[in-house]
């Protein structure tokens, strides 16, 4: 049976917020900060910028901009009254992630929030004054983002995504649904330190000799595309899609070449399974756009990021995806099925 682990610190947002303030942000595609201003025990006048590594029209960049603002809001920062907040939405465009972030850098923020780890890097090489709560961050520490989980030092904390381990999980539940798997793709990104830990832990899990990984390290489309028509052409392939900003932005395109292929794929994201995708097991990221808004009125109030510990994810989700299961001909075991927090029929 695929037993549930627990999950371990991270925590997204993909914008930024500024009360009195406003949003730094940086990177290529993936990246998200929230900046937010107004450092006392009320809320005051203040304003917020969100930049996401979402497009405008995508559901999933909307709702987590939506659960942070709500959160704010029962904390005391209400829009238009005391918080004021702008929106970017630069998606998977290396252009406009500058033009935003020359338009933000330059307001003086007194609390970033930021998604992906390419925006957190950025945002220290900037910056080792201004607190920075980062969300859905694979291995802050082994990363060099913070010192240690339960004391962060310096001016960084903020929430995981996960623990290395889950890679295990995401194999386990590939084998459980697709038990004629024997090749896996992992999809991936090399340039960051998550995605080779990521990779690593289901190498380990693979202790089986019929197992055998192999990594995709796609730079855009066009390399996925060959890539997977590459990596299809032998029989018995399965797919593993890790976190990655990559990932983000186009789990569209990797679920319509999973589909095309007739290749199970296990994604780290329950978006990815409500967009065509066939599983999914990871944190609520919904949630830890909430519990990050906790944090940002923390250190509006007074609060440093180095007394603030990192934390991990309250609720990992498992979706199994019936329609695109049923389409691959594949049977998902009752035991499987009842372990599920959510079935798309």
């Amino acid at each position: 049976m695929f037993a549930k682990a627990p999950l371990p610190t991270s925590v997204v947002l993909e914008g930024v917020m500024h009360a009195t303030a406003a949003v730094h942000h940086a990177y290529r595609r993936s990246s998200g900060v929230v900046a937010c201003g107004a450092r006392n025990s009320r809320p005051r006048r203040g304003g917020s910028a969100c930049l996401m590594n979402f497009g405008a029209d995508a559901s999933e960049g909307q709702a987590r901009v939506a659960a942070f603002m709500q959160a704010l809001q029962k904390l005391g920062w209400n829009e238009g009254d005391n918080v004021r907040t702008e929106v970017r939405w630069p998606g998977d465009d290396v252009e406009r992630y500058r033009k935003y972030f020359e338009e933000l850098v330059g307001l003086n923020p007194d609390v970033i929030l930021a998604s992906a780890s390419q925006s957190v890097a950025a945002l220290q090489r900037i910056t080792r004054s201004v607190p920075i709560v980062f969300a859905n961050i694979v291995d802050p520490v082994g990363a060099g983002y913070v010192t240690s989980l339960a004391r962060p030092g310096g001016n960084v904390t903020g929430f995981t995504a996960f623990e290395y381990s889950i890679g295990g999980k995401w194999l386990e539940l590939l084998k459980q649904i697709a038990p004629r798997v024997t090749r896996i793709a992992v999809i991936r990104d090399p340039a960051i330190a998550s995605g080779i830990g990521q990779f690593a832990a289901i190498q380990s899990a693979a202790l089986s000799p019929a197992l055998e990984p192999s990594a995709i390290d796609p730079r855009d489309v066009g390399e996925l595309k060959r890539a997977l028509d590459t990596f299809a052409g032998e029989p018995n392939g399965g797919l593993i899609v890790t976190a990655s900003a990559s990932a983000t932005s186009h789990h569209d395109s990797i679920n319509s070449l999973a589909m095309r292929h007739r290749m199970p794929a296990i994604h780290a994201f329950r978006y990815s399974s409500l967009s065509g995708g066939l599983a999914s097991y990871g944190p609520n990221t919904i949630d830890v756009y909430r519990r990050a808004a906790i944090y940002v009125d923390r250190i509006l109030r007074g609060a440093k990021p180095s007394e603030l510990p990192v934390q991990a994810p309250n609720k990992y989700e498992l979706v199994i995806n019936l329609k695109v299961a049923r389409t691959l001909g594949l049977e998902i075991p009752p035991a499987l099925l009842a372990t599920a927090d959510e079935v798309i029929e």
